[in-house]
């Protein structure tokens, strides 16, 4: 029997689509208030973005491991994980994740993984859509639709013809509502809500308009001002500009300085007329910090803050993400909360549904934090792994009043964790040579603390991979954090591995 399938961009599709999102608010209100019930999970590590700026990310394909957090749903007894890869992941990596549960033989026995064996850089989703093969295994691997749904990174049109094919819901927000994602329209919704925003403009998409904006922030004046490409991630599509002077602004190839080093004026130009820009003041003060929220919106609404984080931040102006410490500074804290927690309720009277970021500036003038929105991240990022790390393993809650997580007992754990831990020296590391470099510092279920690395495909070809530190509090797991390095460092030493 052939399977008819509605076209892709179609209103039937649509429909469809539409049909499947509203049965996934029963089948939530039923799964999730009983862990012992089947349920399967489709993980889809798709990085459905700006190819041109993933480009940019040494060892990107292996960015599709970042999901595999998600095999500890395996413990719970009923639930099954259907884990789709680009390329296949190396058994060490999976044995290394299934490990972290008391039953490995039972949790792999649910455990479904998927490769395309396709190492090209197109988005994983586009590539299963052109599969036949790989969505039939797909289906196959799901026992029951009924009580199945998709997990991926970011929905785009392309994940929804996927929910549709699959006949699967997906837990992300509608692709539809894809514009709260964007820097324009994320200022506009956190002047709604009460935020203040830096002094700016959005939708700015053409170099005149570049220029005129600048001109007008440098009479207000501001001393430094920075272009974001409107659906730039990671500080990649960002630029500085420093506007004490007095000479015109005539040539902004010149003038623009670049957060990504392999960016050019005439690249960024073409980018800023397919996805325009904000322009805005560069806040200054006695202490600029960059925390950001993670937020929650269940398929039921309810809208929810499940963690707070300082993020890690580098590149030439220390705009590009390269970590994050969990739980944000006490000091602001709280006003970053309330923030984030208006931003989610608007975004649930949106329709919005999933996890998501909310990024903000806070700037101390005296004893006070000021607090600015800059973004809402619509997806998944670089918090959501460790936080879910955090909550599987230590199994315990996060109070959403003080800001920390308690397991149980009352003790709290906070965690240092980035996604770029990078050596050439530890080119050429197998995944099991990281895994033996930390086991001393391992994360021990027993006392709900150490060491969990991620992103270990990385590893052998590009000196890459990810680290979370997992302590009582913010010293003890940078502490950790910083002997788990050393001791990466030491492994590489030992083995003799040199820069390539």
């Amino acid at each position: 029997m052939v399977l008819r399938l509605p076209l892709p961009g179609s209103s039937d599709e649509r429909s469809a689509f539409d049909l499947l999102q509203r049965s996934f608010v029963p089948m939530f209100t039923r799964l999730f208030a009983d862990p012992s019930l089947p349920r399967t999970v489709v993980v889809v590590p798709s990085l459905t973005l700006a190819q041109d700026e993933l480009a940019k990310i040494d060892g990107v394909i292996h960015y599709e491991e970042r999901m595999l957090g998600l095999l500890l749903l395996l413990r719970m007894p009923g639930a099954r994980v259907v884990y789709v890869s680009s390329l296949p992941i190396h058994p060490d990596i999976v044995s290394y994740h299934l490990d972290l549960m008391p039953d490995v033989a039972d949790a792999r026995s649910r455990l479904h993984m998927i490769s395309l064996g396709d190492s090209s850089l197109r988005p994983l989703t586009e590539k299963m859509l052109d599969r036949p093969d790989v969505m039939t295994r797909v289906r196959t691997a799901v026992d029951d639709p009924g009580s199945a749904h998709v997990s991926c990174f970011v929905a785009t049109a392309a994940e929804l013809s996927l929910a549709v094919q699959l006949g699967l819901p997906i837990y992300a927000p509608d692709p539809s509502l894809w514009r709260f994602g964007t820097k324009s329209e994320a200022r506009r919704l956190f002047r709604r809500a009460g935020i203040a925003v830096p002094d700016g403009f959005e939708d700015v998409w053409s170099a005149n308009g570049i220029v005129e904006a600048l001109e007008t922030l440098r009479r207000r004046p501001a001393a430094r001002a920075v272009v974001k490409l409107d659906d730039g991630f990671s500080g990649e599509g960002n630029a500085v500009i420093d506007l004490r002077g007095e000479e015109p602004i005539l040539d902004l190839a010149d003038r623009l300085e670049f957060e990504s080093r392999s960016e050019s004026w005439e690249a960024y130009r073409r980018k800023l007329a397919r996805t325009g820009a904000v322009v805005e003041e560069w806040l200054e003060g006695e202490e600029v910090r960059s925390p950001s929220v993670q937020c929650r919106i269940d398929p039921t609404g309810r809208a929810a803050v499940i963690s707070t984080h300082d993020q890690m931040l580098g590149g030439p102006h220390g705009q590009v993400f390269m970590g994050c410490r969990f739980p944000s500074d006490c000091a602001y804290r709280p006003g970053i909360t309330r923030a984030a927690l208006d931003i989610a309720k608007a975004l649930a009277g949106e329709g919005v549904v999933g996890r998501f970021g909310v990024d903000f500036v806070v700037v101390r003038r005296g004893p006070v934090w000021d607090v600015y929105g800059l973004e809402i991240n619509l997806r998944k990022g670089g918090t959501t792994l460790p936080f879910m790390m955090l909550d599987f393993l230590a199994r315990g809650a996060y109070d959403a009043g003080g800001g920390e997580y308690h397991i149980p007992g009352g003790e709290t754990r906070a965690y240092v964790a980035s996604d770029n831990v990078v050596s050439d020296t530890y080119r050429g590391m197998a995944p099991a040579d990281a895994v033996g470099a930390v086991q001393h510092l391992a994360f021990d279920r027993g006392r709900r603390s150490g060491v969990v690395l991620h992103l270990l495909g990385a590893l052998p070809g590009h000196g890459k991979l990810g680290l979370t530190a997992i302590a009582a509090d913010a010293e003890a797991a940078q502490d950790l954090f910083d002997r788990a390095v050393a001791a990466l460092d030491a492994a590489a030493g030992v083995r003799g591995i040199t820069a390539l």
